[in-house]
């Protein structure tokens, strides 16, 4: 199993569950192996631009593990949505580093409102996307996707992979897990969290 280096972008006012959905997800499927006695298959890092605690949509605070001008290449860079993204979208320092950094990154992923960050960067540009359902419209006007598939946990088009609102950003983890280590690995993962939605994690559909 090789190792994935996942990079995951903060920024102030980022919604909370948009990464900590996902990271308990990557995280989890490292415990599920290493109880398994694999190897760990995820190296899992929280980015941001500069130094010190992120302040979060509903005020969780974090600290990065590093920042952008120290990381050039990911396999996995996931961006999560959030009030901040529309902020972001007129960081410039922020676009044209995800932009570079996709160029090489095996997978490019969001969740919620982080597709605007990957259209107004260009991974996402002239492809199909998924978003929070109440910004689908706002996104659609701007020109820069293909289109904006509604009623859609989470969408693919090529290496890009977009979740729709907030818990949609687990969904579309597990379904990453399983196309990265099988859809019983991610079944395991799906277990270990007690992560029952319906309907359930279905990889092979």
């Amino acid at each position: 199993m090789q190792q994935l280096n996942i990079g995951i972008l903060l920024f102030d006012d980022a919604e909370e569950l948009d990464f900590v959905g996902p990271w308990e997800v990557f995280t989890m499927a490292n415990e599920m192996a290493s109880r398994a006695g694999r190897a760990v298959p995820h190296a899992v890092r929280l980015l941001a631009e500069k130094p010190g605690a992120i302040r979060c949509a509903k005020g969780m605070r974090v600290l990065p593990d590093a920042l952008l001008r120290e990381c050039t290449a990911l396999d996995v860079l996931l961006i999560p949505g959030g009030i901040g993204t529309r902020r972001e979208s007129e960081n410039r320092t922020t676009l044209d580093w995800i932009a570079a950094v996709a160029k090489n990154a095996r997978w490019v992923t969001s969740v919620c409102t982080g597709s605007l960050l990957l259209a107004a960067a260009g991974p996402a540009r002239g492809k199909r996307v998924a978003t929070h359902w109440a910004f689908a419209d706002t996104l659609e006007a701007r020109g820069e996707v293909k289109e904006v598939l509604r009623h859609y946990r989470y969408v693919r088009d090529g290496n890009v992979v977009t979740a729709a609102g907030v818990s949609a950003g687990i969904d579309m983890a597990l379904w990453l897990v399983g196309e990265w280590h099988g859809a019983e690995f991610a079944r395991t993962v799906q277990r270990g969290m007690e992560y029952d939605p319906a309907p359930p994690y279905q990889g092979l559909v």
